[in-house]
């Protein structure tokens, strides 16, 4: 098979892979299709990981393997949590996703080729999310644990502060775009996006917590 036909099959399975999370997340909507959205994403997921390992680029399986026995290790506890603490646990769920495509955004940055004013928004916005998205998610999840006081922590002058924040990381973004070689902007872009994100929580009690987690999973 030559490497143009390996790379048209990876494509169409990678379309496979979409076109199945869409479903699932279509069936998780109803609780009389639910056991069949978890399915569709399972198989949608073990698809998109096997279709990468058979890129032609990917040389080296080593750290491949290493992640996906800490990934295991850690996802076997959390899927044995009860009822009772499955929203915290999605909440972590939730934190990881985020820490992973902030973690991708960090990596398109500093490895390769200097990016274009194009790709530096695109990786900007979404190490911001990423990141906001993050720290968000683990005050929820602390909140609903009660490892963090569940009452609403509010002070006078807060959405001021919060949306100062909110707008330096913007600017920092902005700045980048204008101007990728400016490396030192970079880490005070994902800092400023990651106090965002628990202040962005915090101010909310933790019987709205599961509708924030919801919002987060948006993001």
């Amino acid at each position: 098979m030559t490497e143009l036909a390996l790379q048209q099959y990876l494509d169409f399975a990678y379309i496979v892979a979409v076109v199945l999370f869409i479903l699932s997340l279509k069936f998780l909507s109803s609780p009389l299709s639910a056991r069949w959205g978890v399915l569709a994403g399972e198989i949608g997921a073990a698809l998109a990981v096997v279709v990468t390992l058979l890129n032609p680029e990917v040389e080296q399986y080593k750290w491949v393997l290493i992640t996906l026995i800490i990934g295991a290790g850690i996802g076997v506890p959390l899927g044995l949590v009860h009822m009772t603490a499955v929203p915290q646990r999605t909440a972590l769920s939730h934190a990881f996703g985020a820490l992973s495509a902030a973690m991708i955004g960090i990596a398109e940055y500093y490895v390769g080729t200097a990016p274009t004013r194009f790709e530096m928004g695109e990786i900007a916005l979404e190490v911001i999310i990423g990141s906001l998205t993050f720290t968000g998610s683990l005050i929820a999840a602390g909140k609903l644990q009660e490892i963090l006081p569940q009452r609403p922590i509010v002070y006078r002058g807060q959405n001021i502060v919060s949306l100062s924040v909110l707008a330096g990381a913007l600017g920092l973004a902005v700045a980048l775009v204008l101007n990728p070689s400016h490396s030192l902007l970079f880490p005070i872009m994902v800092i400023v996006a990651l106090i965002f994100g628990v202040m962005l929580v915090t101010p909310i009690g933790g019987a709205d917590m599961p509708t924030v987690i919801s919002l987060l999973n948006s993001y």
